[in-house]
């Protein structure tokens, strides 16, 4: 394949990631930082859980295998359904490690932990990342006094690192990939169910207090230039 088709056929996808990033920014205005302290309405609670955890572990495997059955419900041979496989599977694997190495570089302190401190729990988010696990988890607890459990129960079992988001750059790889598949094939309405659901992926962070809105934008960075390294083959039933 020839550069210039190789780009072209990753137009779809940087759009549909253009798209999500002009709509996530755009709520990122208004809404950049939630309060983490008083009560929660179980339903909107239960919704950001559910939200949160389609991107996550092990919700993710339930979104991939979702979008897996696009391929499969649009009978495309065989052959091209492993082939979208393996891309998307690198594609992930990409997504993932650059995340962890990020992480382990840049080490910025996720939100609650500023919650923390303000509390009273902990001098500052550098203490509570040089705490033991057992530690960590009684300060996330005594702060279940002030903050409702749909908040602390995510802290408690995510205590690395906020920058980029790992949930984000798993809905940006799935929205880039994906809503590119359906825009190639103008499938409208689920490119843009993909894309609203990734918007959903990224607020339901920044409601939880685990991230910043710069974790966000740095995963669909991220993204961005790690889908350049996902290989193309010509597929001949793009407009069915």
């Amino acid at each position: 394949m020839s550069p210039r088709n190789f780009f072209s056929r990753k137009i779809p996808g940087y759009i549909a990631l253009i798209l999500f990033a002009t709509l996530l920014s755009g709520v990122l205005m208004f809404y950049s930082q939630a309060t983490l302290t008083g009560s929660v309405n179980n339903a909107i609670g239960l919704f950001f859980t559910l939200i949160t955890d389609s991107a996550g572990n092990p919700g993710f495997a339930v979104t991939v295998i979702i979008l897996m059955s696009a391929p499969v419900i649009l009978k495309m041979p065989k052959q091209h359904i492993i082939k979208i496989g393996i891309q998307f599977t690198l594609f992930l694997v990409l997504c993932m490690i650059a995340k962890t190495a990020i992480k382990h570089i840049t080490e910025i302190p996720r939100p609650y932990t500023y919650q923390l401190q303000a509390l009273g729990i902990v001098e500052s988010p550098d203490i509570f990342y040089q705490m033991d696990e057992s530690q960590q988890q009684t300060a996330i607890k005594e702060a279940g006094n002030r903050v409702s459990h749909w908040r602390t129960d995510h802290w408690k079992s995510e205590t690395n690192y906020s920058f980029p988001s790992g949930h984000t750059i798993f809905a940006a790889a799935c929205v880039t990939f994906w809503g590119g598949f359906f825009l190639r094939r103008r499938h409208y309405l689920p490119a843009s169910g993909v894309i609203t659901w990734g918007v959903g992926v990224g607020i339901s962070r920044v409601w939880l207090g685990m991230h910043w809105p710069t974790d966000l934008m740095a995963a669909l960075f991220c993204a961005a230039i790690l889908y350049l390294c996902v290989p193309e083959w010509p597929v001949d039933d793009e407009k069915n």
